[in-house]
C-alpha cells in the first residue's frame, strides 16, 4: 500500500480550502465607549455591549469597536448576526467569576452531550457573518471558582450522561447551578460564517473556542495562555469546512480536539466533523491534536501539516475511541510536523480509558496517512496502533517517520494493512562495520 498521493492528497484540502471564506465583514462600525462602557476594569460593561449588540442588529450588522482598558463585564456577551467585536490592541474583556451572572441557562453542549447549562461567556446561536478580531485579550478570569469544580462535577457528569443514554428531551435537560459543569469560553452554535482572528486568550472556566454544530470557520493568529483545567485551545464539534492556522498555543490540555458527540447523541445527530485543516501552528500543552473520544457521528477529511512546537507536549498526535462510541474516524492526513520531547508521538486507540468493552459500538478507524513527522525523544513510544479484534485500525500509511529516541519504537495490536516506509524509531543505523579476525565465533573456541 503506497501513501497518498501527494497531488491527490494536494487537491483535496485546496479544494476544501476554497469553499472556506470566514465571516463577511460589516461596513458600519460602533464604538463601545457610546454605549457607556468604561476601561477602568471597575465599571460593569455588560450593559453597554448588550446595547451595542442590539443596535447593531437593527442597523443590519456593525464592527463594535473596544478601545484599549480593562473592560469587566458581570455576565456574558450574546452575539448577534452580522457583527464584529473589534478588540483593539490593549483592550481586555474581563469577565467576571461569579457563576451566578451566567444564568439563566442556554442551549449547549457539555462533554459531547447536548443539555442546558450556563451561558458561555461568549456565545452565539443560530447566527451567521460573526467575528472577534484585533490584538487584544479575552480573559476569563475563572481561576478562583469554575477551575475548582472538577472536583464536584461527578454527579452532573454523570446525570448528563444518563440523559443522553436515556434519550431524554433537551428542554428537560436543565443543568446550572448545583451541578458544576463548567460553561466555555467561546461558543458559537449552529452558526455559519465565522472568523476569530488575532487575539489573545487566558484563564478560561473549561474550553476555550467551542464550535458546535457550525461551519466556514477561520482561526488565525490567536495566541494563548491558558492553563486553568481543561482549557482546551479550539473544540470543533459537529464543524465542517473550517481552517485552524498561524496558532501559538500554551494550553492546559488539548490544543485542538476535533470532536463529534458523545453515544446516542451522536448517533442520532448524525453529521461528522469534516473538512478541517490544521497548519503552520505551534503547539503547547498536553496534546497538539486530537480525535477524540466523542465522536460518534465521525471525524473525516483532517489535514495536519507544516506544524512545530513551543514546549512540552504529550502526545503528538492522539486518535481515541472505544467500544461505547461507534462513529469512525477515517481520511486523516499529517504532513511535516515536528515535536520536541513528547510521551508518545503518534498514539491511535480503539480502547481508550478501558471504557465499553462490554459494548459493541465498535468504531472503525482507517485511512491515516502519516508522512514527514519527528521529534527528539518520545520516551513512552514513538508509534502506537491500538484496534480491535472486532474491528481493527486498518489502511495506514507511515513513511519519513523519524525520532531521535524512542522507549518503543512500535506498539501495533488488531491492526490490518500497516506501510512503514523509510521510519527511524529511536536512532540511526549506519553502515554496517566489516567483519574483523577477532569477531569470527568460529576461531573463539581455537
Amino acid at each position: 500500500m503506497a501513501y497518498a498521493n501527494d497531488s491527490i492528497r494536494i487537491a483535496k484540502r485546496d479544494s476544501i480550502l476554497s469553499e472556506i471564506t470566514g465571516a463577511q465583514m460589516p461596513q458600519k462600525s460602533l464604538k463601545i465607549l457610546s454605549f457607556g462602557a468604561k476601561g477602568d476594569g471597575k465599571k460593569d460593561c455588560k450593559p453597554a455591549f448588550d446595547k451595542a449588540m442590539k443596535r447593531a442588529s437593527q442597523m443590519g450588522g456593525a464592527r463594535i469597536i473596544v478601545p484599549s482598558g480593562e473592560y469587566l463585564l458581570n455576565g456574558p456577551i450574546h452575539f448577534v448576526s452580522n457583527v464584529c467585536l473589534e478588540l483593539q490592541e490593549g483592550a481586555t474583556l474581563k469577565f467576571s467569576p461569579d457563576p451566578h451572572y451566567y444564568l439563566p441557562v442556554v442551549k449547549t453542549s457539555w462533554e459531547g452531550t447536548f443539555l442546558q447549562n450556563y451561558s458561555p461567556f461568549i456565545y452565539g446561536y443560530q447566527l451567521k457573518n460573526i467575528s472577534i478580531t484585533g490584538k487584544g485579550t479575552i480573559d476569563g478570569n475563572a481561576g478562583t471558582t469554575f477551575a475548582t469544580w472538577k472536583s464536584q462535577q461527578k454527579k452532573g457528569q454523570q446525570l448528563s450522561r444518563d440523559m443522553n443514554h436515556k434519550e431524554v428531551s433537551i428542554e428537560e435537560r436543565n443543568f446550572g447551578e448545583g451541578f458544576y459543569l463548567r460553561p466555555q469560553l467561546i461558543q458559537f452554535f449552529d452558526c455559519k460564517n465565522i472568523t476569530i482572528e488575532g487575539v489573545f486568550i487566558t484563564n478560561a472556566p473549561f474550553w476555550c473556542i467551542h464550535l458546535l454544530k457550525s461551519e466556514n470557520i477561520i482561526c488565525r493568529n490567536i495566541r494563548y495562555d491558558a492553563k486553568l483545567v481543561n482549557n482546551d485551545g479550539i473544540d470543533p464539534e459537529y464543524t465542517r469546512n473550517l481552517l485552524i492556522e498561524n496558532i501559538e498555543f500554551n494550553n492546559g490540555d488539548d490544543n485542538v480536539a476535533i470532536k463529534c458527540g458523545r453515544d446516542n447523541d451522536g448517533w442520532n445527530t448524525n453529521r461528522p466533523s469534516e473538512n478541517i485543516i490544521i497548519r503552520n501552528c505551534k503547539f503547547k500543552g498536553l496534546h497538539g491534536v486530537v480525535l477524540g473520544s466523542e465522536m460518534s457521528s465521525g471525524v473525516q477529511n483532517i489535514f495536519i501539516e507544516n506544524c512545530t512546537y513551543g514546549g512540552y507536549c504529550k502526545r503528538g498526535i492522539y486518535m481515541k475511541t472505544n467500544p461505547d462510541r461507534g462513529g469512525f474516524l477515517r481520511n486523516i492526513y499529517v504532513n511535516n510536523c515536528q515535536f520536541g520531547e513528547v510521551e508518545d508521538l503518534f498514539y491511535v486507540t480503539s480502547m481508550y480509558a478501558g471504557e465499553g468493552m462490554d459494548n459493541n459500538h465498535y468504531s472503525e478507524v482507517c485511512n491515516i496517512y502519516v508522512k514527514d513527522i519527528s521529534c527528539k525523544k518520545a520516551s513512552a513510544a514513538a508509534i502506537v496502533l491500538q484496534g480491535t479484534l472486532a474491528k481493527p485500525i486498518h489502511h495506514v500509511t507511515f513513511e519519513n517517520v523519524n525520532v531521535d529516541k524512542a522507549g518503543i519504537g512500535l506498539s501495533f495490536s488488531n491492526t490490518e494493512t500497516i506501510s512503514i516506509k523509510n521510519c527511524n524509531l529511536g536512532g540511526y543505523v549506519g553502515i554496517p562495520s566489516t567483519a574483523s579476525q577477532k569477531d569470527n565465533l568460529f576461531n573463539k573456541d581455537k
